[in-house]
């Protein structure tokens, strides 16, 4: 499966998803929608991002065409990192880029690095996420006015809510976009 990069410098390229199982790209649709979301929020010129459960890479390429100065990746399947690499460099963006190849929790928990902006796209059934937003918030790993933006399913919704303690920002199709701090985002 090819994905397209919406906007920016690189609008129009496409780079591939990995063929495995263990990856749920998210789909152009709910991409496009929320880069119209933070377009509106933040300036992407020269912030920091950051991606976990990076998968192919869309969402941090999608912020490098935008303008983003850095990407970090955090992907710990090293066949999908590897697909995650090869978009990359297809792309020559190596020089804005870090990969990280492990579990995004126990990066979150050891890294002193701050970010502008933080996406999550994890596998819609995988709660680790959960256990990860506490620790961005604990941490305080996003910068003063940065944003966290999580995807999960309306299948986990209850669950979802509870744990993160708001409601969802955005609907789209089945999917929940969840931004974090909630008083950042007017929509």
């Amino acid at each position: 499966m090819r994905l397209r990069i919406i906007s920016g410098a690189l609008k129009g390229r496409f780079i591939k998803a990995p063929d495995s199982d263990v990856t749920r790209p998210m789909t152009d649709r709910v991409r496009e929608t929320l880069f119209n979301i933070l377009n509106n929020t933040i300036d992407f010129e020269n912030i920091h991002a950051l991606d976990l459960f990076s998968g192919s890479g869309a969402i941090g390429i999608e912020c490098i065409s935008r303008g983003a100065a850095f990407t970090c990746f955090i992907e710990k399947n090293a066949v999908v990192r590897k697909n995650l690499e090869s978009n990359i460099n297809s792309l020559d963006i190596k020089n804005r880029t870090s990969i990280f190849g492990m579990d995004v929790n126990r990066f979150l928990e050891t890294t002193d690095k701050k970010f502008d902006l933080i996406v999550a796209d994890p596998p819609f059934f995988d709660d680790s996420v959960h256990k990860g937003v506490k620790i961005v918030k604990d941490k305080k790993i996003l910068n003063k006015h940065g944003i966290m933006v999580v995807e999960r399913s309306v299948l986990t919704a209850k669950k979802d809510i509870e744990m993160f303690g708001i409601e969802p920002g955005k609907k789209i199709g089945d999917a929940l976009l969840y931004f974090f701090p909630e008083s950042n985002i007017d929509d």
